[in-house]
């Protein structure tokens, strides 16, 4: 009898070691056509992205990650708390003003995010649970790109197929950068074509805002989520939310990562229904 429950033991071990997922990590993939790569120096040392992706597990969902910094400073990293959670999660970088305009920036997570549309099931993951998100003017990048579905259409994709959005403290205003470069004052708001909020629609995909303390947080971000918040609520749309961090300032992204994974987890259940 012992000899048999250790047999029965054995065997679970052996299949629970073949179940364990292992992960894989690619560095700088160019987003960009290698024509395109080819013709300009700075396309070709920015325009890169790594990813992060689990190896044996099918139709997972991708967290698609822009960097903060103003849309002036930064580099593309991997949050380690997104890492190991059987998803995949795709780490940008783009080019920064002022070497380029605030709009290049744009153009560039638009790009990074139709790469990911069209690669990542060369990876065995679905491209139907793609995930914007990002830090300050990584958010920003996340919510332009899903929120003002021309970025995407020049790449023949609907941003309505995103999965959902979640940007952590982003600008929902018009971003600072843009303003820097018009002479308008970072504490001067303006609402633009560059603006989130001047895209809000019903038919976006589901959103979730998270940001920090609003006594803590800079310039009026939590305030500026919040007015995103209740707009997309008066034109129609039903699936966004908004969570403030008490007591965290604009460096929040520690706490906000099970936020995200759990935002995902429930997104992709309401898919199942």
């Amino acid at each position: 009898m012992r000899a048999i429950i250790t047999i029965i033991i054995f065997l679970f071990e052996i299949h629970a070691t073949a179940q364990e997922t292992s992960y894989k990590n690619i560095e700088n993939i160019h987003y960009y056509p290698k024509r395109v790569t080819r013709a300009d120096a700075y396309i070709n040392e920015r325009c890169l992205l790594d990813i992060h992706y689990p190896e044996n597990i099918e139709n997972f969902a991708t967290v698609v990650w822009f960097h903060g910094g103003g849309l002036q400073h930064g580099s593309k990293y991997t949050p380690e708390d997104l890492t190991e959670k059987g998803i995949a999660v795709v780490a940008v970088n783009y080019r920064l003003y002022p070497q380029v305009s605030p709009v290049t920036c744009i153009e560039d997570a638009a790009a990074s995010v139709a790469w990911v549309f069209n690669n990542i099931e060369k990876y065995r993951g679905d491209s139907t649970k793609i995930f914007l998100c990002g830090h300050s003017a990584g958010g920003y990048l996340a919510l332009m790109v899903g929120m003002d579905k021309s970025w995407l259409a020049s790449h023949q994709i609907d941003a309505n197929h995103i999965a959902g959005l979640i940007p952590y403290s982003g600008h929902t205003i018009t971003h600072l950068a843009v303003r820097h470069s018009q002479g308008i004052a970072q504490e001067q708001p303006t609402i633009d074509s560059l603006a989130p909020l001047f895209h809000v629609r019903p038919d976006a995909p589901p959103l979730l805002m998270i940001t920090g303390d609003r006594e803590l947080e800079m310039l009026g971000r939590y305030e500026e989520n919040a007015y995103m918040y209740r707009m997309m609520k008066v034109v129609g749309h039903t699936e966004t939310r908004l969570m403030e961090l008490d007591g965290y300032d604009h460096g929040m992204e520690y706490p906000a990562h099970p936020l995200l994974l759990k935002e995902i987890n429930r997104i992709l259940e309401l898919k199942k229904q």
